[in-house]
Parts: structure tokens; C-alpha cells; sequence
């Protein structure tokens, strides 16, 4: 399988990224193919502007969406967003690992999802090419994430609600609605308070489950 792991927190040495080497490590034992989209390392920037385009088709006034279909149809992206869509052709499965911020992405992984989830490369509603016809179609994703919070405040009748409503805007309304089959998400709750030994059960109960994809 070859895995594309897109990556959100400034630390390497958090907790967020002992979970990321960990399924590094795990995709290795499974003797997977994985390539790392690791954002804040990267300075990659969120912002989708004109900068995105190397021939633009209108220049009078700027319409993201016209300029994405037109940068599609002529090969004619910002290097770094064609980077990006070349990993994703590559791969089987998207992994995207981000601590919760306000109940969705950070910033830059949302901005990452701006600029490379583009009309006319992961969907097209000129053509209705979404969900069952979205352009991602055969490719897997999940969501891993942290929450500062604990589980309660994230359940059903929790201060927060139920995460997984919650992140309904991500995993229905932006990878199911590209195609991607998506695989329930992975959520470490209390992060930010764990002792060591419920650092060190968390981070095995997320090699397990690698290991068992």
C-alpha cells in the first residue's frame, strides 16, 4: 500500500509526533511504500492566491475556482500544490494527523486541503463528479486526532457534542464528497494531560491499529 501521511503540529519531539513516528515505524514493519506531507516542517504555505498559478486565465479579476480548473486542464499549478497532487496520484491511503483546533483542521492543514483538493483534480461539479463519481474514488482516509479535551466533553450530550458530528464537514462534506472511502476516525482524548503510561498505551494502541489496516 502506498500511504500518503499529511502531518499538522509545530513539535517534533510532542506527542503528536511520537504518534506520527510510531506509524512510520508500523507502515515500515507492514512493509508498506509512505510518503510524509509534514506541513509546518514544509512551511507550507495555507494561503490559496494568486501565486497559485503559473498561467493565469483571467487576469482583470481573481476567481479561485475558474483558475484551478483552468490550472488543471494546462498543468499550469505552483509547484508545490503539483508536489502535493502527485503524491496523492500516488497513493492508495491519506492519513491526515492534526490536534483538534476548534473542532476541525489548523489552519494550514485547511489551507492544504484549499489549494491542492482542487475542481477539476479531486472534484468537479461541472461534470458531477462528487461523492460516488468524485475524483478520488478508490483512494482510503482517516482522520487522527488529538483532543486537549476528554471524552465526555466530546460525546453525545458533551459540552462539545459528539466529535464525530462534529467532523462531519471534514470526513462527509470534504473527503467523502472527493471520493475517498473513509475509515473511522482515530481520536486520542486528554491529550494534553496524559500521564507517561497513558502516553505510552496510547501511542501502542495507534501501532496497533496501523498494523491491523
Amino acid at each position: 500500500m502506498n500511504v500518503l501521511y499529511v502531518y499538522a503540529h509545530q513539535e517534533p519531539k510532542s506527542f503528536n509526533g511520537s504518534m506520527k513516528d510510531t506509524a512510520l515505524e508500523a507502515f515500515e514493519e507492514r512493509g508498506d511504500s509512505v510518503k510524509v506531507s509534514d506541513l509546518y516542517a514544509m512551511n507550507f504555505d495555507p494561503v490559496l492566491d494568486e501565486n497559485d498559478f503559473k498561467n493565469r486565465k483571467y487576469t482583470d479579476v481573481f476567481n479561485p475556482f475558474l483558475e484551478q480548473l483552468h490550472a488543471n486542464k494546462t498543468d499550469s499549478f505552483a509547484p508545490d500544490i503539483k508536489a502535493e497532487m502527485d503524491k496523492i496520484n500516488w497513493a492508495d491511503m491519506l492519513i491526515f494527523q492534526f490536534p483538534v483546533y476548534f473542532t476541525g483542521f489548523p489552519a494550514i492543514m485547511k489551507g492544504w486541503i484549499d489549494r491542492v483538493f482542487s475542481p477539476g483534480f479531486a472534484f468537479n461539479p461541472l461534470t458531477q463528479s462528487a461523492y460516488e463519481t468524485g475524483l478520488l474514488k478508490g483512494k482510503k482516509a482517516m482522520l487522527v486526532t488529538t483532543a486537549g479535551a476528554d471524552e465526555d466533553w466530546y460525546s453525545k450530550g458533551g459540552m462539545h457534542g459528539d466529535i464525530h458530528e462534529l467532523f462531519k464537514s471534514i470526513t462527509h462534506c470534504t473527503l467523502e464528497f472527493t471520493g475517498l472511502e473513509v475509515l473511522p476516525t482515530h481520536v486520542v482524548y486528554g491529550a494534553s494531560s496524559l500521564s507517561e503510561d497513558d502516553a505510552k498505551k496510547e501511542i501502542e494502541r495507534y501501532r496497533e491499529l496501523i498494523l491491523s489496516l
